[in-house]
């Protein structure tokens, strides 16, 4: 079968690879469709510390049952899945607790064992979801970054009607804001560099800010009366954001973590006691908001299309991250077709 191989820094190929041999329990999913992460993008670069080549990347994948071996006749051949891709020891005090996402030694498909983009796959039962009939498959590869959304929400505490801004209008900050205006965010105000991905926020109706050209700062002090919004989602990762996000959010005011930084960064602590604002992070996301995020996305169905602004053959993935990287191809989120 073909697979996309991560071989070394900078460096993947499109590989003619044996199918693997699967085990009591699990299901022989031929991928459909699997997303490219930030999380493969820095795999690509040699920057992720766990990822070892060789290795199939992508952990965003949505394919079909073909066999079922010794399972608990809850799968198929024929139905349509998605993966809940976290793989935790059952062992640690945060799984001991109930806690499995942030799990002490978490591993993850496609980062720690061979992912998605391939021909096939071998998965364990137990953390495949069904994809509803009505749910498209390029949808339905969505599912696992929008789980990222769901669990970030939630660790937020949002509310009805709360004034929001999202710093980072990536995939992860778009489905962000995506997300917002579907729970009832009275405001979402989405920055960013890059016009073009300003101009998609823009398409759906949110504010936008091209922080390249002006200060947020200033225009959420001026747009606020000086007050700052409910809840800051820094989704960028950028040292910058970090500098700025306590400014951002109000009085008692909540700013979420939902980007992972890579290195540590200067945050003004003053302001997290003096207004008394909460400071939390979210990582990944649970079982239950995984299979949450396999509902939520009929609803959202519509908007996350908009999302997906490339699809790339197999064949042909071997250039797919130089491609993300040339600016004049204005990549928000983009697939790669594993039967092109």
């Amino acid at each position: 079968m073909k697979a996309l191989v991560y071989t070394g820094p900078n460096r993947v190929e499109v590989q003619d690879i044996p199918v693997p041999e699967g085990r009591s329990g699990q299901a022989k999913v031929r991928m459909r469709y699997c997303g490219v992460c930030g999380t493969d993008i820095g795999i690509f670069a040699g920057k992720h510390p766990r990822a070892k080549a060789p290795l199939v990347l992508g952990h965003e994948f949505v394919g079909t049952i073909e066999e079922v071996r010794d399972g608990s006749g809850k799968f198929a051949p024929g139905d349509r899945v998605v993966a809940y891709p976290l793989i935790s020891c059952g062992e640690c005090q945060p799984c001991r607790t109930g806690h499995p996402h942030v799990c002490k030694t978490l591993k993850l498909i496609g980062i720690d064992r061979d992912g998605g983009m391939a021909g096939y796959a071998w998965i364990d039962e137990n953390v495949l979801f069904k994809v509803p009939d009505t749910l498209s498959d390029e949808i339905a590869a969505l599912v696992e970054p929008l789980a990222v959304i769901v669990r970030s929400l939630h660790q937020a505490r949002f509310n009805l009607l709360d004034t929001t801004v999202v710093t980072g209008a990536g995939p992860i900050g778009v489905l962000t804001a995506i997300v917002l205006k579907h729970s009832g965010a009275s405001r979402i105000v989405i920055s960013d560099v890059d016009q073009a991905r300003l101009d998609l926020c823009r398409s759906f109706g949110f504010e936008t800010v091209n922080v390249a050209k002006d200060n947020l700062v200033e225009h959420i002090d001026a747009t606020t009366d000086g007050e700052g919004v409910d809840i800051v989602f820094e989704c960028s990762g950028v040292e910058s954001a970090a500098a700025e996000m306590t400014r951002l959010a109000r009085v008692g005011g909540t700013i979420c973590m939902t980007g992972i930084h890579k290195a540590p960064r200067s945050v003004d602590l003053r302001d997290i006691n003096f207004k008394e604002q909460i400071l939390i992070g979210s990582r990944v996301y649970t079982k239950r908001e995984f299979e949450m995020s396999v509902a939520y996305a009929e609803t959202l169905a519509e908007d996350l299309a908009k999302v997906v602004t490339q699809t790339v053959p197999l064949s042909g993935a071997a250039t797919v991250f130089d491609m993300i990287a040339d600016p004049a191809v204005n990549a928000v989120k983009v697939l790669v077709d594993c039967e092109a």
